[in-house]
């Protein structure tokens, strides 16, 4: 172990147990340089030796990065890639040099709903990056012995300017991906059976439906009982606002009439914008909360006929919500069943009539096969003019066929009616059920995929609950695994805060549904939940919702830059409130792309956000994420360098202990490079050498 003479020294006595009195540059926020880990991507590093080049360069914590999914290579490395050899090397690596790993998984995994790259959600794409992510479980588990398995979100695709968030509260309408994209949206709706898209409700076009003929003002029976209630023929109450038929009898929303113009000879049609779609939206609404309340307790045969099927499941009424896409793609999926309807009763119109002329053909063919077998050749002639005293049509040539031979043309042609009839009508009317159909699978992408993504962080969580529970017995646990979700980029679903929030504890839910499931009590179910899943803060993914910020024109552009600073602060503050966050990611960008610039030269106040954090007693990891440094600075660690000095975080002094004398990083930052030695310590096999010394200068004792 390397012990440090009365010549060198470091300020901060929680990391070295000395400290001077001029040393107070940390104090307001209370990090030094044992609080900073570095990421490494596994990828365009070759092997182990790389990995530990890493931490002589002085990292005491190292985040594993995968590059690579599937199978592996050299520049996209899986965890797979390390056999039992390498990774017991990186266990001793750890334990000689006291450092701590963390790992990410595959950044080729982007929320675990199952998206693919058409925007449908496949059960086979969400399980494949399930595998994905069991398998950088697996490696935690044997080579960190345990920490955060940071995943990234980005479950799907969504509009700014209309999300939840954007909505209402201090900070309502103040962002936006372009001009005008609040009339230009589009939401995905899927089929809930496959998670294939159906179509897309967009808010800039309108969706024609009839307009239903209602108890209302206006209608004859509104002016017939003065607005009041009445029965109808039938014995029902009719209310205002319920639908009736032209007699003024009851319907039911399913069996509702369209509005008949006596004048024009035409059924009444309808274009919804959408704000229509909204009310409609809130009516479906309406009757799918009725409807569970009526038959919740009712088996199966009573909900698979129903519309609101997908609604079986849930706790409550107030889980039942239609939303306005799914209300266009109803009202667009009802237009072609009733379609098909239609044209199922055209072509079904004569289909009894045709049947029973077919049995009436079939018993005259069979009365004159009778007379033909019973008259002699000689008088056969005569039958052939008898058809017209018979009434199947006019007097023949002799060469023509006797009665019971055009019956049989008759016959076949009446069957051809028949099979034309049944074919086209059955195809429409299956055509029509198979819409209906599709209306009770009918989802919002939104729901859907949110509901996917919880079950999936689920499972991971459970599998990193198994593999804790296996090193705790071991005696090797270091902390609990866990599922850390990364808040991604702006554009996709998870990476604003009340979505992550959102995220991680649906996901929390889902993983205590499943433990009770299993007979585990309610109590160490949420104990376990709360344990393995939680979210990865990332301070550059947090910072490129600036491009997306709408600043007051009536402010100056450096009030707008204050106020968007108080937003991501806030937010991060009801992160941390909401108890979500378990680990963190630091690294900068001027707002617009992940560039991953060292902390400090861009412009996300990351200084303000570590304080906060640990204002509000936060004690995860805190991880640089290296970037530019690889191509515009000498190397990646000098993010790491750099997040030293943002900090006010000074080196050893070369003075004596009790004295200000000493040098920061601001100006030997690059003085160890070429060194290949660590600036906390060399352990175990490397003591005997006399080659390896400290980059101040301290030899090893």
């Amino acid at each position: 172990m390397v012990h440090f003479g009365s010549g060198y020294h470091h300020s901060m006595d929680r990391e070295y147990g000395a400290s001077t009195p001029a040393d107070n540059a940390t104090n307001d926020i209370g990090v030094g340089i044992k609080d900073f880990g570095m990421s490494m991507g596994l990828g365009p590093v070759p092997n182990v030796q790389a990995i530990g080049a890493k931490l002589r360069a002085g990292g005491r914590k190292l985040e594993f990065v995968f590059t690579g999914s599937g199978k592996g290579s050299g520049q996209g490395q899986t965890p797979e890639m390390y056999g039992k050899l390498q990774r017991q090397a990186l266990v001793e690596m750890k334990q000689a040099n006291r450092v701590d790993f963390t790992t990410h998984a595959t950044i080729g995994v982007y929320g675990l709903a199952g998206m693919d790259q058409q925007g449908n959600f496949s059960k086979s794409s969400k399980n494949f990056s399930v595998q994905e992510i069991k398998r950088a479980i697996e490696f935690a588990s044997d080579v960190a012995r345990g920490g955060p398995i940071v995943v990234h979100t980005g479950e799907f695709q969504r509009p700014i300017a209309d999300a939840e968030w954007n909505e209402e509260g201090p900070w309502a309408k103040k962002f936006q991906m372009y001009t005008g994209e609040e009339d230009r949206t589009s939401y995905r709706v899927v089929d809930q059976r496959t998670g294939g898209v159906i179509q897309e409700a967009r808010k800039n076009r309108k969706v024609s439906r009839p307009v239903w003929k209602k108890y209302e003002s206006g209608d004859e029976f509104w002016d017939q009982n003065g607005g009041k209630e009445y029965t109808d023929k039938k014995g029902n109450t009719v209310q205002p606002g319920d639908y009736i038929d032209y007699w003024g009898n009851k319907l039911e929303p399913d069996n509702r009439a369209p509005v008949f113009n006596r004048k024009t000879g035409e059924f009444k049609i309808q274009q919804m914008g959408w704000e229509e779609l909204k009310k409609e939206a809130e009516e479906l609404t309406q009757r799918a909360r009725k409807y569970w309340q009526e038959n919740k307790s009712k088996g199966e045969e009573v909900w698979n006929t129903s519309l609101w099927k997908r609604f079986k499941e849930v706790k409550s009424a107030e889980d039942i919500q239609i939303k306005p896409e799914e209300a266009y793609i109803i009202a667009t999926l009802e237009t072609t069943a009733a379609n098909s309807r239609g044209w199922a009763l055209q072509y079904a119109g004569d289909f009894d009539e045709y049947v029973d002329k077919i049995k009436k053909l079939e018993k005259a063919q069979e009365l004159y096969k009778k007379i033909y077998e019973a008259t002699s050749e000689e008088e056969r002639w005569k039958l052939k003019v008898q058809l017209d005293r018979s009434g199947l049509g006019k007097l023949v040539p002799e060469d023509e066929k006797y009665p019971h031979e055009l019956i049989e043309r008759s016959i076949a042609e009446v069957r051809r009616h028949i099979k034309q009839a049944q074919e086209a009508s059955s195809s429409q009317w299956s055509q029509a059920s198979e819409a209906m159909e599709t209306i009770r699978n009918v989802e919002s992408a939104e729901t859907y995929a949110f509901k996917e993504a919880c079950e999936a962080y689920a499972q991971s969580a459970i599998k990193a609950m198994m593999e804790s529970d296996k090193l705790e017995k071991e005696k090797k646990l270091s902390k609990p695994l866990t599922i850390a979700m990364e808040n991604l980029f702006p554009e996709t679903y998870g990476a604003h805060p009340d979505e992550l929030i959102k995220l991680v504890k649906g996901s929390q839910d889902t993983m205590i549904a499943m433990l009770k499931k299993r007979g585990m009590d309610e109590e160490q179910a949420r104990k376990e939940a709360g344990e393995h899943i939680t979210a990865t803060f990332d301070t550059g993914h947090f910072n490129m919702w600036r491009k997306y910020w709408k600043g007051d024109p009536g402010k100056s552009m450096a009030q707008n830059d204050e106020e968007f600073n108080r937003w991501m602060l806030t937010k991060l503050g009801e992160m941390v409130d909401k108890g979500i966050i378990g680990h963190v990611h630091i690294d900068d960008n001027y707002g617009y792309h992940d560039d991953h610039l060292a902390p400090g030269e861009g412009n996300t106040p990351i200084r303000e956000m570590v304080k906060l954090l640990k204002e509000k007693k936060y004690k995860g990891e805190l991880i640089v994420e290296p970037g530019a440094d690889y191509t515009t600075d000498v190397s990646g660690f000098s993010s790491v360098m750099k997040t030293w000095r943002l900090f006010g975080s000074p080196v050893y002094g070369t003075g004596s202990a009790g004295t200000p004398a000493h040098r920061s990083w601001g100006q030997v930052q690059y003085g160890f490079f070429g060194q290949n030695q660590p600036p906390y310590f060399v352990f175990a096999p490397y003591t005997p050498s006399e080659d390896w010394t400290l980059w101040s200068g301290v030899p090893l004792e």
